[in-house]
Formats: C-alpha cells, sequence, structure tokens
C-alpha cells in the first residue's frame, strides 16, 4: 500500500507541475534523482542526465522572466498549451513505469487530463490578472506557482499520504473556482472585442437628411391672377 501511494503521489504529483511549470518539474525530479535524494522510476531516469538537466535549466531561467510580464506571460501559456499536457501525460506514464498497453493508456489520459486542468487554472487566471494596470499581481501569481510547484514535488516525494490530500483540495477548489473564471474570460474578451472593434458596437444611424430649403416665389413660381401689370 505504501509503494502504491508513493507511485501514485509520484504519478498525479508530476503531472500537475508539468501543467504548471514544466521545466520546473524537470528540474526538481532530475535533481532529486542526481544528487540520490530519491530512487526515480526508470521511466523518468532521464531527467537526470546532465544535458537534460542544462536544457531544462536554460528554459526555467526563459520562462521564469517571460511569465512575470503581462501580456507575454498569456502567450507563453497558450504556447504552452501543446507542451505541457503531452509532457505531463508523458510524465505520468514514466513515474507509474511499465503496466500494460491498455494501464499505460490510461495513465496518459489521466496525466494528461491532471496537466490540463493545472494549466488550465493557472492559464486562466493570469487572463484575468493581466486587465489589472500593474504588474505586481503577475509577479506575485508567478512566484506562487514556482514556490508550487517546487513544494508540491517534494511533498510528493516525501510525504505522498499529505500531498494527495493536498491535490484532492486543489481539485475541490478547481472545481468551484473553473465557472468563475470561464465568466472572466469571456468578460476579457467581451472587453478585447469592444475596444478594437471587432463586436459589439452600435449601429450607426444614416445623416439625416436636411429639409429642402423653401421655394423662393420668384423662383419659377406661377404669376398671380390678381398680380398688377407693370405700369407703362
Amino acid at each position: 500500500m505504501d509503494t502504491l501511494t508513493q507511485t501514485l503521489a509520484l504519478t498525479l504529483g508530476a503531472s500537475w507541475a508539468s501543467g504548471i511549470n514544466l521545466y520546473a518539474t524537470m528540474l526538481v525530479l532530475g535533481l532529486a534523482g542526481a544528487t540520490g535524494t530519491v530512487d526515480l522510476p526508470p521511466g523518468l531516469d532521464i531527467l537526470s542526465d546532465p544535458r537534460v538537466l542544462a536544457a531544462a535549466g536554460l528554459m526555467f531561467i526563459v520562462e521564469f522572466f517571460a511569465d512575470k510580464v503581462p501580456g507575454v506571460d498569456s502567450a507563453w501559456d497558450g504556447l504552452h498549451t501543446f507542451i505541457r499536457i503531452p509532457a505531463g501525460a508523458l510524465m505520468a506514464m514514466g513515474a507509474a513505469g511499465d503496466v500494460g498497453p491498455v494501464g499505460d493508456t490510461l495513465i496518459a489520459l489521466l496525466g494528461g487530463g491532471v496537466a490540463a486542468a493545472s494549466h488550465a487554472t493557472k492559464a486562466g487566471t493570469r487572463i484575468m490578472l493581466n486587465t489589472s494596470p500593474e504588474p505586481f499581481t503577475n509577479w506575485i501569481a508567478s512566484v506562487t506557482e514556482d514556490v508550487g510547484v517546487v513544494g508540491g514535488l517534494l511533498l510528493a516525494l516525501t510525504n505522498p499520504g499529505i500531498f494527495l490530500i493536498c491535490l484532492a483540495l486543489f481539485f475541490l477548489l478547481l472545481i468551484w473556482l473553473l465557472p468563475m473564471l470561464w465568466h472572466g474570460i469571456k468578460r476579457v474578451g467581451q472587453g478585447l472585442r469592444r475596444r478594437f472593434g471587432g463586436g459589439g458596437t452600435a449601429a450607426t444611424e444614416p445623416p439625416a437628411l436636411d429639409a429642402p430649403p423653401a421655394a423662393d416665389p420668384g423662383d419659377g413660381a406661377p404669376p398671380r391672377l390678381d398680380a398688377q401689370p407693370p405700369r407703362v
């Protein structure tokens, strides 16, 4: 049961953290394996390779700064939608080990789903924070995410049972938070469309036609019958 708990915590923890900050996840697990702090499963041994650690470290530095610039962070998240979710599925498969074709498929779906949930929470929150004119909320959110990824992975490696409880609380919070995030993102989208003229603009009324000027009696008007003839 203890081994099952450790495997489950590492499987879910690696995929959850990958959805938030993939490169920090690779660094934490790779350094833990390289230093002998933990024995990584065979499927995750590659993370301890010095070349993988160097690449993960370089990309972590790039993301560290990109993630703290309003607007750039959302573009970065949009690009990494196609990276974090598949990586979360691969992380889960590597942590779970060889469980057969059917088991590997189920583990990949589970890991990809967990990574997608954490990624959607991060990206949606950032879109809403970017409506604020000051950058401090982005900095606080970014640092909190980095600390949360490192702390969550260390907790999964050292206290898997507590980590699983915390992860369950995270998903309960996510269920409550997602509708508000969705409505907030829709409001942001509507505001952007109004601002840049993409939609929601009121129909313009055609200019009112000026009334034609009153006709001058002397301009083409028929002569009056009672008009006096000119005097000679």
